[in-house]
């Protein structure tokens, strides 16, 4: 998969165009009956098959560019270095080397570089995500036994 230097926000028309795009192929996706649904480009009139799975991403592409966010795609298996990691979970680069060391992520060390799977840091993200949901759960449960939601 070819890659990116830099990841460029859409443009205002950009954007228009993603949104009226993404409220019609949401629609459509909705009707489909097939995993391999066979789609028309008009200007050349080609008929193309597309799996679902791929129509459902260009859905979630065409969303987060209507709302001006730039996108990245990474295939999940993809080895990533400790920088982009501490980016993808909002940390610091030394405080993930010091999750890693620790065990808390899997990682791959090729000389004095380590390397991570994508798939491991979003697994790790999520995991945290989840604890700290049901911290936020476990505290309105206690302030609400001792009368703090009481009207």
């Amino acid at each position: 998969m070819k890659g990116t230097a830099y990841i460029d926000k859409p443009t205002k028309q950009e954007q228009k165009t993603a949104m009226k795009s993404y409220s019609a192929l949401a629609q459509a996706i909705k009707q489909l009956h097939s995993n391999e649904p066979e789609i028309e480009v008009e200007e050349t009139k080609e008929q193309i098959k597309i799996p679902i799975k791929a129509l459902k991403l260009l859905s979630d592409i065409l969303e987060a560019m209507g709302k001006g966010q730039p996108i990245s795609i990474v295939p999940m298996a993809t080895e990533i270095t400790t920088q982009k990691a501490a980016e993808i979970l909002s940390c610091s680069r030394p405080y993930l080397v010091k999750l890693l060391e620790k065990g808390e992520i899997p990682f791959t060390k090729i000389g004095r570089h380590r390397r991570i799977k994508m798939e491991d840091v979003l697994a790790y993200k999520e995991k945290k995500k989840q604890a700290q949901k049901e911290r936020l759960i476990e505290i309105m449960q206690k302030d609400e036994e001792l009368g703090l939601y009481d009207s």
